[in-house]
């Protein structure tokens, strides 16, 4: 049988994720060729995972009609045009989220995505951590019965570098994006109404960028379930990512992964270990098994799990937080044009 053949545009952090996955992780595929903007860096990428081919210019990849399926793990500003263009080039696409900032951009792209007839999945990998996967297994069990209330703790370990902040979109596009997706796949609704209170508490150079490192969301969901979510830029004792949901006959949650679950007990105190510190630490199995499943849906020829209307959801949650902030206001799901 023969190897689905993958490009992957943007050698960077995560795209350098998604070719280990697919090398050691993936034997239905393989990475035929990457790119990014640089030549000598991204040749260093190919020799480095045994990448036959390694491009300052991602069309190469577009145009080689033995590649299948294409990673797009380039800058945001890049994922819309880039999608577009794959899409018509008839390459079956996994994209990072998100696919744009720009609501107009998104509608675009997925029109042409569908009239295409690829394949579009969208990176929000937490659905497929292990942790999360589980709690959502328990819900559609029915164990808890019907979700009422959901929290979701999500603190990065310490801010982004102000450089990146100035293009990130803002706190409620690059960190608190994974937790709108994960409270709308906890839930099985959509957002209808979204209040969100926010301020710069922890450097006050990201507030002179027009951002925010601290913030507590509330979503009202069309089923009526409530989702709470505080976010925070730094949480000095590592990752903090847990989540609880809590339903009519009972709740399920989930604490943070540890290196070990060693605890110390003696008269002075007890004590166990921080959570992990990194997001790769965290959620590199959800990274695997993200693009496994990208890669069985075009070998089987099914639907990708994260589809690009889930792609577009939660960028009109970012947009209504970020409305409701700077207008002291609940904002409607509605609002957002």
């Amino acid at each position: 049988m023969r190897k689905l053949k993958v490009g992957i545009i943007g050698a960077g952090r995560i795209g350098k994720v998604h070719a280990e996955s697919i090398l050691y992780h993936v034997p239905e595929a393989e990475v035929k060729a990457i790119s990014d903007i640089s030549m000598d860096y991204v040749q260093n990428v190919a020799d480095s995972l045994g990448i036959p081919n390694a491009y300052d210019d991602y069309k190469k990849i577009l145009e080689d009609p033995e590649i299948d399926a294409v990673l797009i793990c380039s800058s945001t500003d890049t994922h819309s045009p880039i999608s577009i263009e794959a899409a018509n080039a008839g390459k079956h696409i996994f994209c990072e989220k998100p696919i744009d900032y720009n609501l107009e951009r998104i509608y675009k792209t997925l029109d042409v995505v569908e009239k295409s007839g690829v394949k579009y999945q969208v990176g929000f990998n937490r659905r497929f951590d292990h942790n999360y996967a589980r709690v959502n297994e328990v819900i559609k069990e029915g164990k808890i019965g019907t979700p009422q209330i959901i929290k979701i703790t999500s603190r990065d370990p310490k801010p982004a570098p102000i450089e990146y902040l100035k293009g990130s979109g803002g706190m409620f596009f690059d960190l608190a994006i994974h937790d709108f997706d994960m409270a709308r796949f906890q839930a099985g609704s959509e957002v209808k109404e979204v209040y969100a209170v926010g301020d710069c508490l922890v450097d006050p150079e990201i507030g002179k960028i027009g951002d925010i490192d601290t913030a507590v969301t509330t979503l009202k969901f069309e089923n009526g379930t409530i989702a709470v979510i505080d976010n925070s830029r730094q949480a000095v004792y590592g990752y903090d990512q847990r989540i609880e949901v809590f339903g009519s006959k009972g709740s399920v949650e989930i604490k943070n992964d540890t290196a070990t679950t060693t605890i110390i007990r003696n008269e002075d105190s007890i004590q166990s270990e921080k959570p992990l510190y990194f997001f790769l630490e965290r959620y590199m199995g959800s990274f695997v098994e993200e693009i496994k499943q990208f890669i069985k849906a075009i070998v089987n020829d099914t639907e990708v799990p994260v589809v690009g209307f889930d792609g577009l959801q939660p960028v009109k949650i970012a947009m209504a937080a970020t409305l409701s902030v700077k207008e002291k206001r609940p904002v409607k799901i509605s609002e957002i044009k």
